[in-house]
């Protein structure tokens, strides 16, 4: 059965071509009312021409949301990921992936406040983002539907899609008609740039892909030094001043652009199938990654901090596959979050040329027991003599395979 056109859809819009095309799209495909929604994640872009273009594409200003979520973004989605020092395929600090539900909540909220029955993303249908941004839907509102443009309409090149826009009169900047170099997400966490001159591996990225972050060739020649206040597990100062997560990140942002930090040329294994080329930048995240390892060092057991890191990668793949909203990756980030209850204090971070490295860690909350692993004498709860008991005990099945195959041998 056909299914009958929405009558109100709330599109995901940046106000770039792709998403203004989707727009006018909408309205002469289905002939639907279309609400626009606009997330400020700090991807450092001026926000009102995308009010103003949306105006102009006959949107009522009541139709149009856009709505500042840095705060919320760090404090609900990107701190509590780095909780867990999740990193996809080992390198990706998940960028993009950790935005999606954040964006697809939001889209749900808006379209239950003005009584949409669809929603509807501007992804293609090559890429993750698909999925992240419709299992986030599904999960919050099971019997929405959903548009996928790339996935429905009839165009086949960007040729036909600049003829579209022509047509309906929808302002194309002047460097949109040839081949755009590379393509650009960005957010306050990172920014990832993927197509055209990326695409072959093999190929060193031109400088000016990267959009975060100076060339560590050419950072400072002097080392800095900044200190990283944490409260279970998320970071709340730096150099003792206390900030708000954007805040803060914002400021962790500048520290790594100023010393070539955060820099990733990866070739990762996308959910649909695929391998994909990347550069990514995160200069904060990757401080922040490297103090919180730090802080953790000195204050998670160790049996704790080695089962966690076992839990990272499944907590990983589940934000990179989009289910953030599952059962599992909330079981998870239960598991975490209770990890992180001793998980404060203070780290000092060397910046220098590319590199984030921990140079010292305080707690109050520590377990490092100097006199336990001092060469001097005066340790009083270890017995070196215990050391040969323990290796005996743990040498005990290997002892036995290492007879059995002595007598297959003989």
């Amino acid at each position: 059965m056909t299914q009958s056109a929405p009558k109100k859809v709330v599109l995901a819009y940046s106000g770039g071509l792709d998403t203004s095309i989707i727009l006018k799209w909408l309205q002469t495909e289905y002939g639907a009312e279309v609400v626009t929604f606009t997330a400020d994640l700090g991807q450092g872009e001026e926000l009102a021409p995308a009010r103003e273009k949306a105006l102009k594409l006959g949107i009522k200003e009541e139709n149009i949301f856009i709505d500042d979520l840095r705060e919320e973004f760090v404090r609900d989605y990107v701190f509590p990921m780095f909780r867990a020092n999740a990193l996809y395929e080992g390198q990706y600090l998940l960028g993009t992936s950790i935005a999606r539900p954040l964006i697809a909540k939001r889209q749900i909220e808006i379209a239950r406040m003005v009584g949409a029955d669809a929603v509807c993303h501007g992804a293609t249908g090559k890429g993750n983002d698909q999925v992240r941004f419709e299992l986030g839907y599904y999960a919050l509102e099971p019997d929405i539907r959903v548009i996928a443009p790339w996935r429905e309409w009839e165009f086949k090149s960007r040729e036909h899609l600049l003829d579209f826009a022509e047509k309906h009169q929808i302002p194309i900047a002047k460097d949109k008609r040839g081949e755009a170099p590379f393509s650009v997400d960005a957010n306050l966490l990172h920014s990832s740039s993927e197509g055209k001159v990326l695409e072959d591996p093999a190929v060193e990225a031109p400088e000016f892909v990267h959009q975060r972050t100076l060339s560590p060739e050419d950072a400072p020649d002097v080392a800095t030094v900044i200190t990283i206040g944490f409260e279970k597990g998320d970071a709340v100062s730096i150099n003792g001043e206390a900030m708000s997560p954007a805040t803060l990140l914002t400021a962790l942002n500048q520290y790594g652009h100023d010393n070539g930090i955060g820099r990733l040329d990866l070739v990762e294994n996308r959910f649909v199938g695929m391998k994909s080329r990347g550069v990514y930048e995160t200069p904060g995240g990757t401080i922040l990654l490297a103090a919180h390892r730090g802080i953790e060092s000195i204050t998670l057991d160790g049996g704790a901090m080695h089962l966690k890191d076992e839990l990272a990668v499944k907590y990983a793949h589940l934000i990179y596959n989009g289910f953030w909203f599952s059962p599992e990756r909330e079981m998870l980030q239960a598991a975490i979050d209770h990890s992180q209850l001793k998980v404060s204090g203070t780290v000092r971070v060397k910046l220098y040329k590319g590199n984030a490295t921990v140079i010292g860690r305080e707690s109050q909350n520590s377990l490092y027991d100097q006199e336990l692993v001092t060469f001097e004498d005066g340790a009083v709860a270890y017995d070196q003599k215990d050391a040969a008991g323990f290796i005996k005990l743990n040498a005990l099945r290997l002892r036995v395979l290492g007879r059995r195959d002595a007598r297959d041998r003989s």
